[in-house]
């Protein structure tokens, strides 16, 4: 299972061999909720020598709040979320890993790096700069489209889709939700009723 993910990242141009990094790592595979295998990398060397992006995550509980009592939302994910950011070319060598198959790098941003999450808020955040707390919530690849009233769910999500669009930002179909009275976000069901916790959580 893991050669077989080795190959599909290599066939979306996700990784790509290398020889002669100075920086490898462990493949560390991980079962995934859905049954499949997650490549991960035992990133700890190339982590403990890069300074940590303060860039701030939002907060869970500002999001919640400001999601709470609209009619209509759309929940939205993105696909392969973090691998939509290319890692600058003279920077890929560093995310070397060793496979029996061979040595490959990261051309885009791999799950495991310590900036990770903080790089993809920063883009999501320049992204909807305008938008946000207005018609969506991003936190880090979780997308969330917000109408006060039915009637104007469709032209939030032209906006929001048409922004993706225009950044090249692809969604998770199958994570996606759209025009629900309510749904689960960040451990809360929230509704125009307002907020509860989710079940699930407890």
């Amino acid at each position: 299972m893991v050669k077989e993910e080795v190959i599909k990242l290599l066939q979306v141009g996700f990784i790509k061999p290398v020889d002669y990094s100075q920086w490898v790592s462990n493949i560390v595979p991980v079962l995934k909720k859905n049954g499949k295998i997650r490549i991960c990398i035992d990133f700890w060397d190339i982590n403990k020598a890069c300074p940590k992006d303060d860039f701030p995550l939002p907060s869970i509980d500002v999001i919640v709040d400001a999601t709470a009592g609209f009619e209509l939302l759309s929940l939205m994910d993105g696909f392969s979320g973090y691998n939509q950011i290319r890692i600058f070319e003279q920077d890929q060598a560093k995310t070397t890993f060793i496979t029996p198959w061979g040595t490959y790098c990261y051309a885009v941003m791999p799950f495991g790096l310590k900036n990770a999450g903080a790089t993809y808020q920063r883009a999501m955040t320049y992204i909807f700069h305008d938008l946000i707390h207005k018609i969506v919530e991003s936190y880090v690849d979780d997308l969330l489209a917000k109408a006060k009233k039915r009637c104007h769910h469709l032209e939030v999500l032209r906006v929001i889709l048409s922004r993706l669009i225009e950044y090249g930002v692809t969604l998770n179909l199958e994570k996606c939700v759209f025009g629900v009275t309510g749904g689960k976000l960040l451990g809360y069901i929230i509704s125009s009723r307002g907020i509860d916790v989710d079940p699930t959580k407890i």
